[in-house]
């Protein structure tokens, strides 16, 4: 028994932490029950003839330990400022200066709605220090690995043990002229662009936790003196865990986000809409779009935090992922059109690789059999398969 908790601890954790947003509703709806509408704080953004407590932020409620920032830029940043650089390689370091250590702030609120008796829902803010790894890095393409180390502060000051878990990935491919779009209802589909529209771009492509699919779009980046940007091309995207776990009224986000880098750190910033969208992934008739949301995520640099944890992590699990990333790979360049189902038998998907890949393997071949078998249940293919 202690030792199938102790295998499943980090997948547990991981749902505590991004289960939050369904949590912190509830206890800010007890909270605002038992204060009423009494409170004065405003958030940024909030609709201001509405009730204060209803639009009280949602997400993570916990604490960590104070953090000490880096008080300098990394040295991909210094080097980027560097006016001899071409402009291929000016990109290349900018994407590189997004590894690093980090402490992560998530902010997402609605702006507006698109209709009469449209009701705002609360903002969502959660937290995180995060480490990001470069896992790829050649000349047309480089992978950036980013994993969460976690420390809480409990009601008496204490201070958990750290808490790790395998957080998102992001891609970037040079004059990348084949992208697997997000049409809905959780299905890609290849699309093709002429060289003349990629020439100079690079793509992003965001993976869940899982190292599944999340979205895709390419943008060209831009470079001045103390900061370089990316701006990607409008695309639909899926909702995220913080969404899809309370919300099931659309189907899809669409819109653009831009990454600005600086000398503290980078940010990302995120305008969608809320698409609403038929069995056919076509836009609804009637009401296409429910709201517009915006999205600020801050990474901003920090220095003697303990991440070790997260390195053992990365160290011990790293094959089993990149056969994980291999299957994706694959799955990319031989099929036009899949669809990624969250469950199957019962299970999602991520719970069962990250239980998965806590275990030990015979050799490449038997690990790399299991990992196929396993997401194979999740996938299906155009042609049913």
């Amino acid at each position: 028994m202690m030792a199938d908790i102790k295998s499943n601890k980090q997948t547990l954790v991981f749902l505590i932490v991004t289960a939050s947003a369904f949590i912190a509703a509830i206890a800010h709806s007890e909270e605002n029950q038992d204060k009423g509408a009494t409170a004065t704080l405003r958030y940024t953004f909030s609709w201001a003839f509405k009730d204060d407590s209803i639009l009280k932020p949602r997400g993570g409620l916990t604490i960590g330990p104070d953090v000490e920032l880096a008080g300098k830029p990394s040295q991909s940043f210094q080097r980027l400022q560097d006016k001899s650089l071409t402009k291929k390689a000016r990109d290349r370091l900018a994407i590189l200066a997004m590894a690093g250590d980090y402490r992560t702030s998530f902010d997402f609120i609605e702006t507006m709605g698109f209709s009469s008796d449209y009701e705002p829902p609360a903002p969502y803010q959660s937290w995180g220090t995060e480490r990001v790894y470069v896992i790829v890095d050649s000349e047309d393409f480089i992978s950036l690995q980013h994993i969460l180390v976690m420390e809480f502060v409990a009601e008496d000051g204490s201070v958990s043990e750290p808490m790790v878990v395998k957080h998102w990935r992001q891609d970037w491919q040079y004059e990348d002229d084949s992208i697997h779009e997000y049409r809905g209802h959780n299905t890609f589909e290849r699309r093709a662009y002429e060289s003349s529209r990629v020439n100079g771009s690079w793509s992003q492509t965001v993976y869940q936790v899982d190292d599944s699919p999340r979205y895709e779009a390419f943008g060209v980046w831009r470079h001045n003196s103390g900061l370089s940007e990316w701006e990607s091309s409008a695309k639909r995207r899926p909702l995220p865990r913080r969404e899809f776990s309370v919300r099931d009224d659309y189907q899809a986000l669409f819109g653009r986000h831009r990454i600005t880098i600086s000398e503290f750190g980078w940010v990302q910033e995120e305008d969608s809409l809320k698409l609403v969208l038929d069995s056919a992934n076509e836009p609804a008739t009637d009401l296409p779009y429910l709201a517009r949301e915006v999205g600020i995520s801050r990474y901003d640099l920090i220095k003697n935090h303990d991440f070790t944890a997260g390195d053992k992590y990365w160290e011990k699990t790293e094959a089993f992922w990149r056969d994980v990333r291999s299957y994706w790979t694959n799955l990319y360049a031989t099929t036009e059109s899949f669809t990624v189902n969250k469950r199957a038998d019962n299970q999602l998907m991520f719970v069962t690789l990250f239980q998965m890949a806590d275990q030990s393997y015979p050799d490449a071949d038997s690990r790399q059999q299991a990992i196929k078998a396993a997401i194979t249940r999740f996938v299906v293919k155009d042609d049913g398969k």
